[in-house]
């Protein structure tokens, strides 16, 4: 497989790469929507966003409300981490900070030049806000007064992903000297103090935050790479690649530790369930599988899905996994015997991305039909 070409798509965010695999030229498209488990689904709400602008509030127990929150479309939306807030990003160049409950406009974050689409809250505390523009930069802001704290500069291209860290005062966005193209995934260790970044150019990066420098180039990928992801003790990285596999490593010494095979198609997505013992892998082949992280083997197959999987992740009790898929489910997996336990249906197109919430006892899917919808 060979990248021939990489394009930018403005609106719905994302980007489509031309390749060429067994002597014909294909198109993959990405989405850039962003959704995580660090949403919390105990608020008993959901933000959802319309392509004019608007902003959907869904309490279960009160009526739609319809919000006018920016004159041109959404890019983002994101949750502070106890749900009472959430936040909004325009192509209107704001960023605007709205109460859940009332649903009104507390502040609005102006000061960017070109569309603002990557945006966070510093959860779990969740008084400060990030957010990443089109205008090359990133900006932190106070959640309580809407007052810009300071400007990053130093990106020579849009800003389309950062991630803050938890435990420390670091925010990092894509741009590392060193990769060759684009950085498609980043994770930082629980500590904060180092941080793996995922490349087209078919390399992950071990970096020191506080330096800067690269501790570990983890090469032997043959593809781009997907995802990158620490486990829980941060003694372990995995990536996943176009190349059809998935690669663990150690991470103080960067060795290969094992190569995870038995996809037909392109890894998409992987991770580690809570406790690092566990590591499921999504494929392009519509298959999901679950691998030992001590043995390398493979325990089970999930299959079911009739097309390519875009997302898997673990329940906190990692006795069940969830994948969300284009045709348009999502499904419940048992980790033990491979069996689907439940078929999540109702999305009218592909479903980009699923998770958990922090009990375990409910769902969050995000379709490219514009919905996000809560399973219990």
């Amino acid at each position: 497989m060979r990248l021939k070409r990489l394009h930018i798509r403005y609106y719905p965010p994302g980007i489509f790469l031309d390749y060429e695999k067994g002597g014909q030229l294909r198109t993959k498209s990405i989405d850039l929507l962003n959704l995580t488990p660090e949403y919390d689904c105990q608020t008993s709400s959901l933000i959802t966003t319309h392509s004019h602008g608007l902003v959907f509030v869904h309490l279960l127990c009160l009526p739609l409300q319809a919000l006018q929150a920016h004159i041109l479309p959404l890019t983002n939306v994101a949750f502070n981490k106890s749900g009472s807030s959430f936040i909004t990003g325009s192509y209107d160049r704001t960023c605007k900070i709205w109460d859940t409950a009332s649903g009104e406009e507390l502040h609005t974050l102006e000061g960017h030049r070109n569309v603002v689409y990557a945006i966070a809250f510093n959860n779990p505390y969740g008084d400060k806000v990030a957010t990443g523009s089109f205008d090359k930069t990133c900006k932190l802001w106070s959640a309580e007064t809407g007052k810009c704290f300071y400007t990053f500069r130093g990106h020579t291209a849009e800003i389309v992903r950062f991630f803050l860290s938890p435990l420390t005062a670091f925010l990092y966005s894509t741009l590392s000297q060193g990769h060759f193209a684009e950085i498609i995934s980043l994770s930082f260790n629980t500590m904060g103090d180092h941080l793996v970044t995922g490349s087209f150019d078919h390399t992950a990066i071990l970096w020191d935050v506080s330096s800067g420098s690269k501790v570990q180039i983890l090469t032997g990928h043959r593809g781009e790479i997907s995802c990158v992801q620490f486990n829980w003790d941060c003694s372990l990285i995995v990536t996943a690649s176009l190349d059809k596999t998935c690669k663990v490593w150690d991470a103080d010494s960067g060795q290969c530790l094992a190569t995870l095979l038995g996809h037909n198609d392109e890894v998409l997505d992987v991770c580690f369930n809570y406790t690092g013992q566990l590591i499921a892998t999504a494929s392009a082949d519509g298959s999901s599988r679950v691998f030992s992280a001590e043995t390398f083997q493979c325990l089970c197959q999930l299959e079911g899905h009739n097309g390519e999987i875009s997302k898997v992740c673990f329940n906190p009790q990692g006795s069940r996994v969830l994948t969300a898929s284009v045709d348009k489910t999502a499904r419940v997996w048992c980790v033990n015997t491979g069996v689907c336990l439940q078929v999540l249906e109702g999305h009218s197109d592909e479903i980009f991305s699923c998770a958990f919430n922090y009990e375990g006892d409910t769902i969050i899917t995000g379709s490219k039909d514009n919905t996000c919808r809560i399973w219990h």
